[in-house]
């Protein structure tokens, strides 16, 4: 799993943070995915590292700009995590 957080200049409010959660459920793959209009952020998580070319891309189309973005190994949190 991987987490992926693009930082992303012009949203400003929950529909911005619809319109670009839609944008990515579209464009790719992912387990969840969630947006922060407040902080300018945009998390994803998926299976596999998501193509930022085509997320940048795509982005522009709907009138936000992709700043940049951050690529982590991602671990699930939870209760049967002890021990690893």
């Amino acid at each position: 799993m991987v987490k992926t957080v693009l930082k992303i200049d012009g949203m400003m409010c929950g529909m911005c943070e619809a319109h670009m959660n839609d944008l990515v459920r579209k464009c790719f793959q992912v387990k969840k995915v969630s947006s922060n209009a407040k902080k300018g952020i945009t998390e994803v998580t998926s299976e596999n590292e998501i193509d930022t070319l085509l997320a940048e891309s795509e982005i522009e189309k709907i009138g936000y700009h992709l700043i940049s973005s951050e690529s982590s190994p991602y671990e699930k949190k939870g209760l049967f995590s002890f021990g690893k």
